[in-house]
């Protein structure tokens, strides 16, 4: 007997991440389509180095990582006796990973009793941090692209927040993008994993690039569409696109698994 035709999935997360999506997407029984559609650049601003400082001396309270990348670029900035010094302060202070994967990249580090919110996102870490930071101080150290919400809220409970910028991200250009839009109007792909609002804007970016821009909406409208997150689903509707699946937990296992009971 033939084997059964499996369904493409469109994964279109970094590069770094390419291993463990693959598998996960075979693993509930999809053909994963690989085309990144986001790219992440380590960067240094001037938050830096006066965040490493509030680390080493005690004097930040709090530091939150909203991304497993948002911990490895930090350490990639610093040399092998400022990496052990660094997570030596760390672990004197309380430290937030937005979610189960950043919890997993902290404990690699050794940093074992992180705080997770209840709801994996920025207005989770929010909600939970209000009742307790007034008057204290909280380090946040992600992309350049991270919601204004996180730092909003936690000054809105009486925090003094500061931001610093450990890395950036871009949208690739290149055949493989082009291509997957072609296929996605081709109706070739049947389901997309949307994981973050830049990934949306780069998939429709190089949609419009190809004119494909009013196009796209009908082949997307035809698939499984999945997003994690409200954000990612808010962005994917300003698009015009309605995300058929947002999971309750925001991890990217979560999201396929919802999906594959979609189709």
């Amino acid at each position: 007997m033939a084997e059964e035709k499996r369904p493409v999935l469109a994964i279109m997360r970094p590069e770094s991440y390419r291993e463990k999506s693959e598998a996960l997407a075979q693993d509930y029984g999809f053909e994963p389509l690989y085309v990144p559609m986001i790219r992440l650049e380590g960067i240094k601003d001037e938050g830096f180095e006066p965040f490493i400082r509030r680390v080493l001396t005690g004097s930040s309270d709090y530091v939150v990582f909203t991304s497993a990348n948002g911990i490895s670029f930090t350490l990639d900035k610093l040399s092998e006796t400022e990496k052990k010094d660094f997570i030596t302060a760390l672990k004197k202070i309380k430290v937030i990973a937005i979610g189960p994967n950043t919890e997993k990249e902290l404990i690699k580090i050794g940093i074992d009793n992180s705080f997770l919110p209840g709801d994996y996102s920025s207005k989770g870490i929010v909600e939970a941090l209000c009742p307790e930071v007034a008057g204290k101080t909280v380090d946040l150290a992600r992309s350049a692209f991270g919601a204004k919400v996180l730092i909003e809220g936690l000054e809105k409970c009486g925090a003094t927040v500061y931001e610093t910028h450990v890395y950036t991200l871009s949208i690739p250009e290149g055949t493989i993008q082009k291509d997957l839009i072609e296929r996605t109007l081709a109706g070739e792909v049947d389901a997309f994993a949307f994981t973050s609002s830049m990934m949306v804007k780069g998939f429709m970016k190089h949609a419009k690039g190809l004119g494909a821009e009013e196009t796209i909406k009908e082949s997307l409208s035809r698939a499984v569409v999945g997003a994690i997150g409200t954000p990612t689903g808010n962005t994917l509707n300003k698009y015009g696109v309605n995300a058929n699946v947002i999971p309750e937990e925001f991890t990217f296992e979560a999201l396929i698994k919802a999906m594959k009971k979609e189709l």
